[in-house]
This record gives structure tokens, C-alpha cells and sequence, in this order.
């Protein structure tokens, strides 16, 4: 791996705050932001080398050439950018989330949309062809699928908990899937808050064995992907964000109330509709607030331009 600098790691930063605050929104992944700000790959290799041989490595050859042989540097910098963000944008997007959801979501939609073509220009022409094109459509129509689907009944067991954190921090590294979503749908979102909010030893920790065995071993399978069928995952992943874009739809209609989360937000069974279904005054402002999210994401591939070139060089 090349050397980094020290205006490498803030940006390298910067990219773990983007991601952050994705993820703070259900419909939203960080795992987008890492693809197009170019260290997807590189996350996916270090999360993926992680395993018994780190604990062995940390014993036989120390803390600091362990620190270094397993990249551990470059998952710091980025776990703290996403941390900050998640402690400085949480109480923001939570209050935009209730009070201007459909200016929040026009802003989402522009960038996913925006990321569709950005993800796409990694894949040459001559390697377009039928099995691929099938893999488009399959991501597409199993994210649209999905993102319509209601949440479940809630549930907090142990088990369940576990279960329920391995297939979201799945779902937080796949673009164009919400890992945030994917709890609401399982129906342990609000178990989740529940259990940290009241400090459930037992419970957060199941829930982080889930999220730590999940991301280990789905990372390892997702990098062996890419290194041999790159072309042909980023076209599934290209089709997930195209049907992503159905959660994230700006104008909805609560049609049948599901339940009550612990902090007293009431869950629907929602429906897009047209904007003149309800004659949004806003939405010439929801227009500039999805043109905003394209334009911030076009400014992010160029960022991830800059990393790519660095591992490149490596």
C-alpha cells in the first residue's frame, strides 16, 4: 500500500463522515459513499484479512507491526470519521427526518441516482454483455422488492438480535441496501435503541457479535468476488442502487399503521405517490435539493478519484 500523507487521512476521514451520515438514514448505505469516494475495494480487503491470524500476529510480532502488516491505520481513521459524523449529524438528520423528510429524502434521491452512472463507468463496454445486463435487473428487482416490504413484528431475543446484526452490517457494506433499513424490516430497530438506550449488556452484545461475525465473513466472500468478477458485481450492486431508489422516493402516504417504536414514533406501511398528489408546494425546493445530492455525489466520485490513484500507486 502506498504511503499516505497526512492530507490522505483527512480525507480519508472526510469519506468515513460521508459514510456516517448515510447510514444514519434507513433507505441510505455507507457502502455507497465508500464505492464512489474509491476505498470500497480497500475496506472490503482489510475488514476481509482480519481474522485468528491478526490475534497471532499481535502476539509473535507486536502490536505495532501488526497495526501496520493489517492496515489497521486505515479502518481507524475511517471508524473515526464515521463516528464524529454519526455524534455531530444524528440529532440533525432525526429532526429533518420528522420535520422536512420530503426535502431529506429529494436530497438522498439525487445522490443515489447520481451514484447509478458513477458506479457504472467502472465497468468497460466490451465487458457488458447478457450475464451481466441479467445481473442489473436481478439487483434491481430484488432492492425494489425488498425496500417495499413491510417491517416485520418487532422482536429482542438474543438470537434473534444476533441474527438481525450480521444481516444488517451485510446490508451496510452492499451499495444501494440500508443496513438502518434492513433492522426496520427485521423488525429490530427499535430493540436495538431500546437495548442501548437502557444499557442491555446482553443484548448489545449479541447484537455486536452479529455486526462483527457478519462483517468478517460476508467481507471476505464480497472481496473474493471482486478480485475475480469484478465487472459482474458491480453491475448487481449498480441494480441494488437502481432499486434502492423506491425506499427513497420523496413523496409517500402512510397507508396502514404497523406499530409503535420505544421512542414513540409510530411505524406505517407507506405507498410512493406523485408530488400533485398532495400539491407539494416544495417542490421546486425538494427539485434543488435532489439536484444538490447529484452534484455532492459527482464531487465525491472526484475525491474518490484521488484515492484510487493512491492505491494504485501501491
Amino acid at each position: 500500500m502506498a504511503q499516505r500523507q497526512m492530507g490522505d487521512w483527512l480525507r480519508l476521514g472526510l469519506r468515513g463522515m460521508a459514510m456516517g451520515a448515510a447510514d444514519l438514514v434507513p433507505g441510505v448505505s455507507g457502502g455507497t459513499i465508500a464505492f464512489i469516494t474509491g476505498i470500497y475495494e480497500e475496506l472490503l480487503t482489510t475488514i476481509g484479512g482480519l481474522g485468528m491470524g491478526t490475534v497471532r500476529s499481535f502476539f509473535s510480532k507486536g502490536p505495532w507491526v501488526t497495526w501496520k502488516d493489517y492496515n489497521l491505520n486505515f479502518l481507524t481513521m475511517l471508524g473515526l470519521g464515521i463516528v464524529t459524523s454519526v455524534a455531530l449529524l444524528a440529532g440533525m438528520l432525526h429532526h429533518l427526518l420528522e420535520e422536512e423528510p420530503v426535502l431529506l429524502w429529494s436530497f438522498f434521491f439525487g445522490l443515489v441516482a447520481a451514484s447509478v452512472p458513477l458506479m457504472l463507468r467502472e465497468v468497460e463496454r466490451t465487458q457488458i454483455d447478457a450475464a451481466s445486463l441479467v445481473l442489473f435487473l436481478t439487483g434491481a428487482t430484488l432492492a425494489w422488492w425488498l425496500t417495499g416490504l413491510p417491517p416485520l413484528v418487532q422482536g429482542d431475543a438474543p438470537v434473534f438480535l444476533f441474527l438481525s446484526g450480521a444481516l444488517a452490517i451485510c446490508a451496510m457494506i452492499l451499495p444501494g441496501i440500508s443496513g438502518s433499513f434492513v433492522l426496520v424490516l427485521l423488525g429490530a430497530y427499535s430493540a436495538v435503541i431500546g437495548a442501548i438506550k437502557g444499557f442491555d449488556v446482553i443484548r448489545i452484545a449479541a447484537f455486536a457479535a452479529g455486526v462483527i461475525s457478519g462483517l468478517l465473513g460476508f467481507s471476505k466472500g464480497l472481496g473474493w468476488i471482486f478480485r475475480r468478477h469484478r465487472a459482474m458485481a458491480i453491475m448487481l450492486l449498480s441494480g441494488f442502487l437502481v432499486g434502492s431508489l423506491r425506499k427513497l422516493w420523496p413523496w409517500k402516504e402512510n397507508a396502514v399503521e404497523l406499530f409503535t417504536h420505544s421512542d414513540g414514533r409510530i411505524e406505517y406501511l407507506q405507498f410512493n405517490v406523485s408530488p400533485s398528489v398532495h400539491v407539494d408546494p416544495q417542490i421546486g425546493l425538494s427539485l434543488a435539493c435532489a439536484v444538490f445530492g447529484a452534484l455532492l455525489v459527482i464531487a465525491l466520485g472526484r475525491l474518490g478519484s484521488s484515492g484510487k490513484s493512491l492505491v494504485q500507486r501501491a
